[in-house]
């Protein structure tokens, strides 16, 4: 046994529970899936091949300090005001939390970046589709919130969860910190690993379109030319008309539209920053830090397991919504659309309208719906920040 305290990752190992030490090896082996599946391009690599790295890392990475007690260089996500000095000169990670993750800023780089490179043409030329098509698709961000509540959550927990079904992250991490801080963690974790789900798993509910739905080509006449100046105006007319309504998700709603403004003004060195080294610089410490807050701590809260059902509960609920949104406009509209766009409604920007285009072409391959499907994927990302808005408002009322 000396010659293992050499080599303290594994020592560690014989100083915990026989639970805790299993934990640990599950994580572990998660970690490799989790970066293998995003290798493989199965899962999201630009999330999944960080998170995956960062689990092994904090899992494996156990040592023994000075005082006895086990832990690791990475983050302290619970760290006092007392210890927090201390701790931001040992885990490495630690300012990157403290400053970005535990006030909101890492969501809104996030948003700025996939505002830049958000195309908004459908939306703005159909606008009552895509908004149709949205708000079915938040079926899940509804529903979840009185099922957690029945599954023994409070208001505002179960709020924080529900915005799973959004599969919009940033959404996600905001409204976890604002309304359930004790339960950031596991929510933000849970919430990102289903994102990347999303694109192995919604192409089986798209078959629930009949297969004949799902090949209909959509012309491209339909979206005429729109100015960049009128696509300019409509951001920042949105923009100070949905801080109004809704000011507590004013910064992402802000951070948005600041990226859209930029990419229609034509700032084109602003506009390859924000959608480029800002977008995925954040994304890539987001994943990491993730996988370095998913530690047997984590794993072994009891809440998590319901956290990862009401998830993928939210998340079905949600893509099922945006199918019958879709199936419904065709029923009862004179013009036909492709109805997996209602898919793409489900607001992980571009990430479900990728899917949509994807089922779409194995049915036909001149089929042709992402422009299409970029509508509703962007009137998701405000329908689902409008449900945020509304949540972190009106919860506290039932809590």
């Amino acid at each position: 046994m000396d010659v293992f305290q050499f080599f303290q990752g594994i020592y560690t190992f014989f100083l915990v529970s026989p639970l805790e030490a299993g934990a640990r090896i599950f994580l572990i082996l998660l970690g490799f899936l989790f970066v293998f599946l995003g290798y493989r391009k199965t899962l999201e690599p630009l999330l999944m091949i960080p998170m995956g790295i960062g689990m092994l890392g904090v899992n494996g990475g156990l040592l023994i300090f000075e005082a006895g007690n086990i832990g690791t260089l990475f983050v302290s996500p619970l760290a006092s005001n007392a210890e927090l000095l201390n701790i931001l000169q040992i885990d490495f990670l630690q300012p990157i939390y403290t400053l970005t993750f535990s006030n909101g800023l890492i969501a809104c780089l996030v948003f700025m970046g996939i505002g830049a490179i958000t195309e908004i043409d459908f939306l703005i030329a159909r606008p009552y589709l895509s908004l149709f098509l949205a708000a079915f698709a938040e079926f899940g961000t509804i529903f979840t919130l009185p099922i957690a509540m029945a599954m023994g959550l409070t208001a505002k927990q179960s709020a924080a969860i529900a915005l799973v079904g959004g599969a919009d992250g940033p959404m996600v991490l905001f409204g976890s910190l604002m309304m359930a801080p004790e339960l950031f963690v596991p929510i933000a974790v849970v919430a990102y690993v289903y994102l990347s789900v999303c694109y192995a798993g919604y192409p089986y509910l798209a078959k629930l379109i009949p297969k004949k739905q799902r090949g209909i080509e959509m012309n491209f006449r339909d979206i005429p030319q729109v100015s960049p100046g009128a696509k300019f105006t409509f951001a920042v007319v949105a923009c100070a008309v949905l801080c109004l309504l809704f000011p507590v998700a004013a910064p992402l709603f802000a951070s948005f539209f600041v990226g859209l403004a930029v990419k229609e003004a034509g700032v084109t060195r602003l506009t390859e920053f924000l959608g480029g080294p800002l977008l995925y610089g954040a994304t890539f410490f987001l994943g990491f830090t993730l996988g370095a807050l998913l530690g047997v701590d984590v794993i072994l809260n009891p809440k998590v397991w319901l956290l990862l059902v009401l998830g993928m509960i939210a998340l079905v609920l949600s893509g099922l919504g945006g199918i019958a949104g879709g199936l419904l406009w065709n029923r009862f509209a004179k013009k036909k659309i492709n109805p997996l766009i209602g898919l793409a409604a489900v607001s992980c920007v571009p990430t479900t309208a990728k899917v949509a285009q994807k089922c779409a072409y194995q049915v036909n391959k001149k089929c042709m719906i992402l422009p299409f499907a970029m509508g509703p994927n962007v009137a998701g990302v405000i329908t689902t920040a409008i449900v945020t808005g509304i949540y972190i408002s009106g919860v506290k009322f039932f809590s």
